[in-house]
């Protein structure tokens, strides 16, 4: 099968999941779950794997051994690919790129680029870049002040208060996301962000 885009039961499906968050309701709608929401989102990262890497699909079931909220069930389908993000939910279609979250020995690798020259200006002109293309970046969490060993005039101080480095674009539900349109959304969201994560990996690198 080849990836069509997710049809009207997969958005159904979500709305209905939102409403009752049931074992109950789960059951009852597995099939279509399997068929209209996971079977898209494989078919989907399949195609784009031998050009962005391997894929993973996340389980639907949520972890409630820490949270308040003992809903079993995820509202999103969501998976990784390579360096990418993908999460379909009721609200619509996202996809991110870049670190989420930096580790200490990344983070200190990625303040001392950003700080130098010419790795932090090259990473201006890279965020402006994909910017241009109406897609977000920004740091998944961020520092207050200056992080320390760093002045609070420093001309990028807000690049080196970020704790991770992401691009995001989010499209609400629109027609062409049942159809094969999706893919070239996708698509063109990764090749975009590639210069992002290109630089990530030659300055901050894998985890510590």
């Amino acid at each position: 099968m080849t990836f069509q885009g997710w049809p009207d039961e997969a958005l159904d499906f979500f709305d209905g999941l939102e409403a009752d968050n049931s074992k109950t309701y789960w059951q009852a709608h597995k099939h279509v779950y399997e068929a209209s929401v996971r079977g898209p989102m494989a078919e989907l990262l399949d195609e784009l794997a031998p050009e962005h890497g391997d894929f993973k699909i996340f389980r639907p079931y949520r972890d409630l051994r820490f949270s308040r909220d003992k809903s079993p069930y995820k509202t999103e389908i969501a998976g990784v690919l390579g360096n990418g993000y993908v999460r379909l939910s009721a609200d619509g279609l996202g996809v991110g790129s870049g670190m989420h979250v930096m580790d200490s020995g990344q983070l200190e690798r990625y303040r001392k680029s950003v700080d130098a020259e010419p790795s932090g200006s090259q990473l201006e002109q890279l965020i402006d870049g994909i910017r241009r293309h109406g897609i977000e970046v920004h740091g998944h969490d961020s520092l207050k002040s200056a992080p320390k060993g760093y002045s609070p005039d420093h001309p990028r101080i807000e690049m080196l208060r970020w704790k991770g480095l992401v691009a995001w674009q989010q499209w609400p539900i629109e027609p062409w996301l049942a159809t094969a349109a999706a893919k070239e959304r996708v698509a063109s969201f990764l090749a975009i962000a590639r210069p992002l994560n290109d630089w990530l990996g030659e300055h901050v690198g894998g985890p510590s």
